[in-house]
């Protein structure tokens, strides 16, 4: 416990799933948290849990594809609590089940929109108040961006960017002491992912080709989220953690 206390960390996508997990346990570790996200309800429960477990944390409502609330929710979070140490980009959007013949324009720019550009605003705007202190960057991509899975090509693309854009980050801003690395998470029980969930004869093929046979936790993801967020990770910048159950190692 403790190991983010002093730290002032903003989380997108904060409404539920791994998102909510973050932020919790970023709480629980000692960090003031700053939530966005587009659902206001969702987002002052999460706060409000982490209020009566005695953590700090605001909410910001609002997307990432508007610079407006980027630039606010950034604004909200140094006048709060004076400084910007962490940034966790994780707010994202999927197509599924759509091969790229089927793919419209409309589908392909929202998806591009939030998990790629809006990845790029956040960063542009967090990036000068860390330069003051040194930070850390932590971008929530996908295993999509690592292996093919099928039916999803601008979830996939938008992933694939996501972690060269990490690395690009990492190598342009090790001398202002901000570390950029890039999370991989494979099938993670989440509400996005409850309809899969619910359904085993479609559940059942998917985790056979994981060598730890069930999908994750959102609180095992945000466990190597502290450390990558933590002084642990001190030398860490640059780097791709897949975490997914050996799905991308296993030829089972």
């Amino acid at each position: 416990m403790n190991r983010l206390t002093g730290k002032v960390a903003l989380i997108t996508g904060g409404t539920a799933g791994i998102g909510e997990a973050i932020a919790k346990l970023f709480a629980a570790e000692g960090a003031a948290v700053v939530l966005t996200g587009r659902r206001k309800g969702e987002l002052e429960r999460v706060v409000r849990d982490i209020e009566r477990s005695n953590g700090r944390a605001i909410a910001v409502a609002g997307s990432v594809t508007d610079e407006t609330h980027v630039r606010a929710a950034v604004r909200q979070a140094v006048q709060t609590y004076g400084q910007l140490d962490i940034l966790v980009n994780n707010a994202g959007v999927g197509e599924f089940g759509k091969r790229i013949h089927e793919t419209d324009d409309t589908t392909w720019a929202q998806v591009l929109d939030v998990n790629l550009t809006g990845v790029f605003r956040m960063t542009r705007a967090a990036v000068p108040h860390m330069m003051q202190r040194g930070g850390s960057i932590i971008n929530i991509s996908s295993i999509a961006s690592l292996v093919g899975i099928p039916a999803l090509p601008a979830y996939a693309a938008s992933k694939g960017a996501l972690d060269a854009l990490t690395r690009s980050i990492a190598v342009d801003y090790a001398k202002d002491n901000i570390r950029c690395n890039v999370v991989n998470p494979g099938l993670i029980d989440t509400p996005m992912a409850a309809p899969l969930m619910a359904n085993p004869d479609m559940l059942q093929p998917i985790l056979s080709h994981y060598a730890i046979r069930r999908a994750g936790t959102p609180e095992e993801v945000a466990h190597l989220v502290v450390y990558l967020a933590s002084d642990e990770a001190a030398w860490v910048t640059g780097s791709t953690f897949p975490i997914d159950g050996g799905m991308t190692i296993y030829k089972g």
